[in-house]
């Protein structure tokens, strides 16, 4: 490798991209899939902008061969996707659909004729949906349920999977799923949120011990963190970022690095906290392989009687949302900061951000192997006269973020790779097909890929392992 490079990655660094599930692969009914959440929750009126859903999505499911060129072509090192739940088990339980098993099974095969690892999560949002009749994750018998299903994938795909994610961001499955309602399912109930989130770590650390009984490759998880600042020095502001870091951060690492749920959350949701057995936190503290980091944005935190002193400060504060439920109970909300660039999710770009979480988690819960396993930006991408896809902007993004993870591992934390998001645009949860990620820009109505300047830019990095100074 040239070494008058300015961001000489590792050599063994792992250049990844990465995609979900019910985002790309279309194909509901097909192969034997039952209902997932997601179905349930994208058909019904109101809940998807412009009731988008995934029915058809990116046709993945039947166009994979053609997207496993896509990946060759970019020269990835690794490629995250993630296995549909009731693709294996349409309802969640029992046996399971050898016809479903059998098309992640020829995609797996198919990445590793390309020379490509493959990074398998196991849950991305998708819950079958007889699972959520009987309660979902707001009950313990889910985690047992995916335990079993774990099992019955680990036992599949062995060690044809070169990692395993149990788990794609809790915190949004627990929290928007059934705290905000944003998300699938859709409920707004903090005791169901806080239920989740115990019963979503216990179904991970079962799901842990699941997989090493079949497989010998690593098994980690994935968690969607956030460097959340305070608005000011004030003690009421502190006290809303202290209790949305333990919301967004702490209620996820300390019961998987510490056994222990962080002492403010318990008393904060002590009288709505889910029964907690003898052995759980043991159970979901069970020693992983590596974590995986999503990151897109820092957080600013102002108390919400403090919001005049916040627009007095010059903070942004976005009156057309009403509070939700879980920023109202934590007497918190989230302010712009004045003169700071976003994206067309309005979420704000500070690439440094990744670099002092980076070092945060590293200094609060110990030197591990992390994967950055998301992060990405989205744009208002067309298609040019001339046939491509123009997205400085991405590639400024990525440019930047890629550069912080590489201050970040000078600085002595163990990152071992990055996933790009998303290999292609796709089905973006409660904005629908309104929002694109990809570097791959698809036509949802004829399914046409077509290469972002970004794809040309990232397949670059990958071959150099870094950028020309």
């Amino acid at each position: 490798m040239p070494q008058d490079r300015q961001t000489n990655f590792p050599q063994d660094f792992i250049w990844g991209a990465a995609t979900a599930s019910y985002q790309i692969e279309g194909a509901i009914s097909e192969g034997g899939r039952g209902p997932s959440i997601w179905d349930t929750f994208s058909h019904t009126p109101g809940r998807v902008h412009n009731d988008d859903n995934g029915d058809v999505a990116c046709d993945h499911f039947n166009r994979y061969g053609e997207d496993l060129e896509l990946i060759s072509d970019l020269g990835l090192k690794a490629y995250r996707f993630s296995i549909a739940w009731p693709r294996i088990q349409p309802t969640g339980k029992g046996p399971l659909n050898h016809e479903g098993l059998d098309f992640y099974r020829r995609l797996v095969e198919g990445l590793r004729e390309k020379g490509v690892t493959p990074v398998a999560t196991l849950y991305h949002w998708d819950l079958p949906q007889p699972l959520e009749d009987a309660g979902g994750w707001r009950v313990r018998d889910t985690s047992y349920y995916f335990s079993d299903y774990a099992s019955i994938v680990a036992e599949a795909l062995g060690d044809s999977i070169g990692s395993w994610i149990t788990l794609n961001e809790p915190w949004c499955s627990a929290w928007l799923g059934y705290g905000i309602g944003v998300h699938a399912p859709g409920d707004q109930d903090l005791a169901a949120a806080v239920a989740a989130t115990h019963h979503l770590l216990l179904g991970h650390g079962l799901a842990v011990g699941a997989i090493r009984e079949h497989s010998t490759s690593n098994v980690g998880i994935t968690l969607n963190l956030a460097n959340i600042r305070a608005a000011s020095s004030d003690e009421a502001d502190l006290t809303a970022a202290r209790l949305a870091d333990g919301n967004a951060n702490r209620i996820f690492l300390d019961p998987i690095f510490k056994g222990a749920y962080p002492n403010d959350m318990a008393q904060h949701y002590g009288a709505i906290m889910p029964e907690i057995h003898e052995g759980d936190l043991a159970t979901i503290s069970t020693p992983i392989d590596f974590l995986g980091i999503n990151f897109y944005a820092p957080s600013t935190i102002a108390s919400r009687d403090r919001i005049d002193q916040a627009r007095i400060a010059g903070y942004l504060v976005d009156d057309s949302k009403a509070p939700n439920l879980v920023d109202r109970d934590m007497g918190a909300i989230g302010v712009g900061r004045p003169g700071v660039p976003r994206t067309p999710m309005r979420w704000e770009v500070e690439s440094d951000a990744l670099r002092e979480l980076l070092v945060r988690v590293r200094d609060d819960y110990g030197r591990f192997p992390i994967f950055i396993t998301e992060n990405g930006r989205a744009n208002d991408d067309y298609v040019g006269s001339d046939g491509s896809v123009k997205d400085p902007e991405r590639i400024e993004y990525v440019h930047d973020h890629l550069l912080a993870v590489h201050q970040a591992i000078e600085s002595g934390v163990d990152v071992k790779g990055y996933f790009l998001w998303s290999l292609m645009d796709n089905f973006e949860w409660s904005y629908g097909f309104s929002k694109r990620f990809g570097i791959i820009w698809v036509d949802y109505d004829t399914g046409r890929r077509v290469k972002k300047d970004s794809f040309h830019w990232y397949k670059n990095v990958i071959s150099e392992g870094g950028f020309p100074k």
